[in-house]
C-alpha cells in the first residue's frame, strides 16, 4: 500500500524523514540492510528517482551508507542516531511549547500540564 504524503514539503524529504524516524525509533536497527531503491519505491508508491534522492539525503546526513554491490545499510554510529533523536525531540518540544503558548498557556505552567496529562488526570 502506498505511503501517504502531504503537499507541505518535497516527497523525497518526507520519505527521508520517515526512514530516519524508523532508524531513531529502532524499528530499523543500526547496521541493518535497507530494501533496494526499487522495492522501497514500489512500497511507497513513488518513482525510484524520488526514493534515490531520499537515500542520497540520508547518506549526506550519515544515517545510511552504501556498500558497493551490497546495497545500503543503516549507520552503526549509535552516537549519531542518538544526536538525531535528541535534535528531533528538541524540535517537537519547541513546536509543542509554541502551540501551547498560542492557545494561552504560560510556559511556566507547561510542566504541570504535562505531568497531569501523563498521570491521566486531564480530561
Amino acid at each position: 500500500m502506498a505511503w501517504k504524503f502531504d503537499e507541505k514539503s518535497p516527497i523525497y524529504l518526507q520519505i527521508a524523514n520517515h526512514i530516519k524516524m524508523q532508524i531513531i525509533s529502532q524499528e530499523i536497527k543500526p547496521g541493518q540492510k535497507l530494501p533496494t531503491v526499487r522495492d522501497l519505491a514500489e512500497e511507497a508508491g513513488v518513482n525510484p528517482n524520488t526514493m534515490q534522492r531520499a537515500f542520497i539525503s540520508l547518506e549526506q546526513e550519515g544515517m545510511v551508507f552504501s556498500v558497493r554491490t551490497s546495497g545500503r545499510f543503516v549507520t552503526e554510529d549509535k552516537a549519531l542516531i542518538e544526536k538525531v533523536r535528541h535534535k528531533l525531540a528538541q524540535f517537537e518540544l519547541q513546536s509543542f511549547i509554541t502551540k501551547m503558548t498560542i492557545i494561552g498557556f504560560d510556559k511556566n505552567d507547561l510542566s504541570s500540564v504535562l505531568d497531569h496529562y501523563i498521570k491521566g488526570e486531564m480530561k
